[in-house]
């Protein structure tokens, strides 16, 4: 600039411009700088003129008022453009203009081009873990689960305005935490509550004189709205194998179970297939010793997630359906009763209980000649709008794969325990991660969702129709689900239910955390993988495994006996601080252990999805199989195909191994294609020969039906049992689609279609 305004002066005036490329503005001590750099081109000037003066004219001379002209013209250009480039350093904030006390330091820097701040190095991983572990330092979980239960008796069922309120908070909370985007997804769902006309009820029928024993305050949604009467049958838990050993005919007859070890909607599944007419679930003292006789207690019967009135799509509101329902809806009464029913009806039983069932000495098994139950449940379908809350932060890479972070909100009682923890675990989370990513430097490759799901506790359906509204894309980009939900319930156990793509990252998530009690890490035993229980139909995290395909994850902290009060009036935030005292420390645990999922599935440049950990459960499944090859030989069929399927798995695990080793990590486009095949996995082992509607929970190892693989083994042992109740045209389509669906997940894992070789 400085070189074309000397040019353009000097040709003004109708001289020839200096030369000043041998100028050189080497630091001078002494002096000014401007008077060496004048003296110097004068300098130059004469020896130019010693050596070519046949072809370098003179400049002209002027006189005194043109000479005092152009000084004042060049004084002028000279403080215009300071003006305006110190104008342009300060408005833009550039860190790389020159300032005065620079000049006089160092003054060859004033005519360089500019040159790039270097950015900050990208964090690693012991970075993050410590900074995530200081930001958790400083907060008080309590405080924030205080505040979500402050109505201490005050229930938040799903729909109520004490529920929508608590949206609208979560919904400010997330907007206060600039959060990327912030949004609300609205479903209008049927859910069943107790009816406004007539109460549920209890009676005992003796000789024709009817003597009602409770209208219980608790019930259980999706009941069938019936009456009906009979014989009444204890059945310990509930469960397929305590139905098996009955000694009495349940056939005709309603049922009593105990609360605990299965969810409702299984137990009354099982006892409708043994023909019961009815249901009693209560509270029994040996299992929920500290929970008193009259306290209500609440659950549901769908066998199943989601609104079961809308089975496999989602519930949205002016859309138009065939009327249609769920097939996990109980055609059988059920109904909750509290202890102190329960004695009274076990005053009426004779038979003791087996000793095995390890219960109370009251308990009875059978009502005694001419007695009968009467149950009347009188429930009423109610059609209600839910609100799911979401809050992202977006990745910096690949904003367009997100893992989802979610707790529900609702609840039958208080929900301290139940819905308070994850939820304020939820907030907390959000919070902490945007402060790493605003002020800390982190900068997730991939987008975060955290969600806060309505109506968890009629089937996970605020969640489930999220994933019925989305399934079509959802696999493509969510690629982990953490549930926030009851992550609290004691300080003994640390209990792990996940998917094995998430096996590799739990260990070495729980090798890094401590306990907050004893100081010792998490990880205590190396067999734990074998321990891991599968997830349950009241878990969130099932629908995104089982149904869409998701990788996911539940944990908490527990003792050995489940927490009394959930589902209960007691699930109070008193009851929560009295039952863990050390509750802060515990949520804090928790959150480091979710923060740690987060921050090592968002980081990395591939994703942290150990896919070879299915090689473990497809040996296993084989192994299961093995078994019975005289009974598979006997039908003709050999197991030679699934050995194939298996053996591609393995190869296309181990060959994308080697792909990602030998990958450019640099190359995202590169990167990308290998982690689209990690995120296929899962999906894929969702069985594509079975409908969505029908059997929604589709994945062949954690799903529901008979084309599971769990479901195969059990036909094949009903063979050996009684062959007459086996069915081999099941089996051998069982058999062949099974082999097919592994198969395509070893094709899926593949990548391209030229890289597949079935030798089928």
């Amino acid at each position: 600039i400085m070189d074309q305004a000397r040019s353009a002066i000097s040709n003004l005036f109708g001289g020839e411009p200096l030369s000043y490329t041998r100028f050189s503005l080497a630091r001078q001590v002494d002096g000014d700088n401007s008077h060496v750099e004048m003296k110097l081109a004068v300098d130059e000037e004469e020896n130019a003129d010693n050596n070519m003066k046949a072809n370098v004219r003179k400049p002209r001379k002027f006189n005194g008022r043109l000479c005092y002209a152009a000084i004042a013209i060049v004084i002028f250009f000279l403080i215009g453009f300071m003006v305006g480039y110190l104008g342009y350093c300060k408005r833009g904030g550039q860190k790389d203009c020159l300032r005065p006390e620079d000049a006089e330091t160092d003054s060859s820097q004033s005519f360089q081009p500019e040159e790039e701040v270097p950015q900050p190095s990208r964090l690693f991983w012991a970075d993050l873990k410590k900074m995530l572990s200081e930001k958790l330092d400083t907060i008080e979980f309590t405080d924030t689960i205080r505040q979500l239960s402050q109505n201490t008796y005050t229930p938040r069922e799903a729909g109520s305005q004490k529920d929508e309120n608590l949206a609208y908070y979560i919904e400010n909370q997330f907007h206060d935490f600039k959060l990327s985007k912030v949004w609300r997804d609205e479903h209008y769902v049927k859910i069943q509550v107790k009816g406004s006309i007539a109460q549920n009820s209890v009676s005992l029928n003796e000789s024709g004189h009817l003597n009602l024993l409770e209208n219980p305050e608790g019930y259980v949604a999706y009941s069938k709205a019936a009456e009906v009467t009979g014989k009444l049958v204890h059945a310990n838990f509930g469960t397929k194998k305590d139905f098996e050993d009955l000694k009495y005919a349940v056939n005709g007859s309603l049922v009593i179970v105990r609360a605990g070890k299965i969810t409702f909607a299984e137990k009354v599944a099982n006892a409708q297939s043994f023909n019961a007419i009815g249901v009693l679930i209560y509270m029994d003292r040996t299992k929920f010793p500290i929970v008193k006789a009259d306290v209500p207690l609440f659950g549901h019967a769908h066998l199943g997630t989601g609104d079961p009135y809308t089975p496999g799509f989602p519930s949205f509101n002016h859309t138009q359906f065939p009327p249609s329902q769920s097939s996990g809806l109980p055609t059988i009464p059920v109904q909750t009763i509290s202890r102190e029913t329960a004695e009274k009806l076990f005053q009426n039983m004779e038979g003791n209980c087996p000793s095995n069932w390890n219960i109370d000495s009251s308990c009875r098994l059978e009502l005694t000649q001419n007695k009968n139950v009467k149950l009347a449940v009188n429930n009423a379908l109610k059609e209600t709008r839910i609100l799911n809350i979401f809050g992202v932060i977006k990745g910096f890479e690949e904003p367009d794969r997100y893992i989802v972070v979610g707790a529900q909100r609702d609840a039958w009682g208080p929900g301290a325990a139940k819905s308070s923890v994850g939820t304020g675990l939820l907030l907390r989370l959000a919070q902490v991660f945007s402060d790493m990513v605003s002020r800390g430097g982190f900068k997730p490759s991939r987008s975060i969702i955290f969600a806060s799901w309505s109506a968890g506790d009629f089937g996970a359906v605020g969640a489930t129709e999220w994933l019925e509204g989305y399934l079509s894309s959802l696999h493509l980009k969510a690629f982990t689900y953490i549930n926030l939900d009851k992550v609290v319930l004691g300080t003994s156990n640390f209990k792990v239910s996940a998917s094995p793509l998430l096996y590799t990252l739990i260990g070495k998530t729980m090798q890094d955390v401590k306990h907050p009690i004893n100081g010792k890490s998490l990880y205590q035993d190396s067999n734990w993988i074998n321990k891991v229980e599968p997830l349950s139909l009241d878990n969130a995290a099932l629908p995104f495994l089982a149904y869409s395909g998701i990788p996911a994850v539940s944990f908490c902290f527990c003792e050995d006996e489940d927490y009394p009060y959930l589902g209960t009036t007691l699930d109070t935030y008193d009851q929560l601080i009295a039952k863990v005292p050390q509750l802060n420390k515990m949520v804090r645990a928790a959150a480091e252990v979710a923060g740690q999922f987060i921050i090592k599935l968002t980081h990395e440049i591939e994703l942290n999805l150990d896919y070879e950990m299915y090689n473990n459960k497809i040996l296993a499944f084989v192994k299961d199989l093995n078994q019975f090859r005289a009974d598979i030989k006997a039908m003709g069929l050999s197991l030679q195909w699934l050995y194939s399927a298996r053996g591609d798995f393995f190869r296309a695990t181990s060959r994308l191994t080697t792909d990602f080793h030998n990958a450019e990590k640099t190359n995202r486009f590169v990167m990308r294609e290998i982690n689209d095949r990690i995120m296929k996995v899962e999906y894929h082992f969702l069985s594509p020969y079975v409908s969505p509607r029908e059997f929604p929970f589709r994945h062949i190892f954690f799903g529901s039906g008979s084309h599971t693989l769990p479901a195969l083994v059990e036909n094949l042992k009903l063979r050996q049992r009684n062959i007459s109740a086996f069915d081999e045209t099941l089996f051998r389509n069982q058999l062949a689609l099974a082999t097919w669906t592994i198969q395509g997940v070893a094709n899926a894992l593949s990548g391209d279609i030229w890289d597949i070789d079935n030798e089928f």
